[in-house]
């Protein structure tokens, strides 16, 4: 699924039927880019926020418990900078990765593994710019 709008992928998704399939696809591979890969994390942030949903709030799917912050450092992209990243985990209060376009996620019966050639960190839980972890 390549990129565009995560919450209105999210809400299409959920419309159609596929989000309440997804857990039953055990045979299955999703490979997601950008918004593609965003549409499977618990929250977005509001920073990525472009539509929105009927209900607000930045929810997508939560197939995963994580969520990325895509496009680190990308020419396209001169705001998603690390610094920006943090302030990001700070709103979004679990488990965050930040990623370059070098960078994906591979996700086996709840077990990540980073497959990179660039650029990536994990940045654990903040909750009122403190420091937490695991997430609660």
């Amino acid at each position: 699924m390549n990129g565009g709008d995560a919450l209105y992928l999210a809400h299409w998704m959920g419309e159609s039927g596929l989000a309440d399939l997804l857990p039953n696809l055990d045979d299955k591979l999703w490979v997601g880019l950008s918004a593609g890969s965003m549409v499977m994390t618990p929250r977005i942030g509001s920073d990525f926020v472009g539509w929105n949903p009927p209900g607000g709030g930045d929810r997508a799917l939560g197939v995963v418990d994580f969520s990325i912050f895509p496009h680190s450092g990308a020419d396209g992209c001169p705001w998603n900078t690390m610094e920006n990243a943090e302030k990001w985990a700070a709103e979004i209060g679990n488990k965050a990765y930040v990623s370059d376009i070098h960078t994906a996620f591979k996700v086996v019966n709840g077990t990540v593994e980073v497959v990179s050639e660039g650029t990536w960190k994990l940045l654990s839980s903040y909750r009122n710019n403190r420091l937490f972890w695991p997430p609660r």
